[in-house]
């Protein structure tokens, strides 16, 4: 039984980083030529490494992939597109913050995977370093929230501050 929680866990987080393979392609792309644009670009490439990686995780324990779990992830990442964002057509400041809040969320569960396959006591998974992946992820962490706060105060004005 515990082989299929891992499975299961492991497709849950399979599913989750087709969606953030999905959302940093598409936020790459929409801020194409800017500083925020090159950082997704390199974020996006690192972000379908260790899909890849988890791909081989699941290979390694002998977790099958469950389609049908990473087919709904791509159609939710799909619906999600249709949100309203202040504008009847096209990219708006608020678009970015959610894409960039989105890929936040799916980073911090990204490093919630390395850090609890770190801790098990498994031969197959020897191969793998899960604290070097979890140091990029925490680094990527880092790097997305000076550009999340960016995204926040254009989209939204200063905030006033008070003591």
């Amino acid at each position: 039984m515990t082989s299929d929680y891992l499975a299961i866990y492991l497709n849950d987080h399979l599913a989750g980083a087709t969606v953030g393979r999905e959302l940093s392609k598409r936020a790459a792309q929409s801020n194409e030529g800017s500083e925020l644009g090159s950082f997704l670009e390199r974020l996006h490439e690192e972000i379908v490494d260790d899909r890849t990686t988890l791909e081989e995780v699941m290979d390694a324990v002998g977790a099958g992939k469950d389609r049908v779990k990473t087919v709904g992830a791509l159609a939710a990442e799909r619906m999600g597109r249709f949100k309203p964002n202040g504008q009847l057509r096209g990219y708006s400041p608020l678009s970015r913050v959610i894409e960039l809040e989105g890929l936040a969320l799916g980073i911090g569960g990204k490093l919630a995977l390395w850090r609890a396959l770190a801790t098990l006591a498994d031969p197959r998974l020897g191969d793998f370093d899960f604290v070097a992946l979890a140091e990029r992820a925490e680094r990527q962490q880092e790097e997305l929230e000076t550009h999340r706060v960016q995204a926040v105060e254009q989209a939204f004005g200063q905030a006033q501050r008070t003591p």
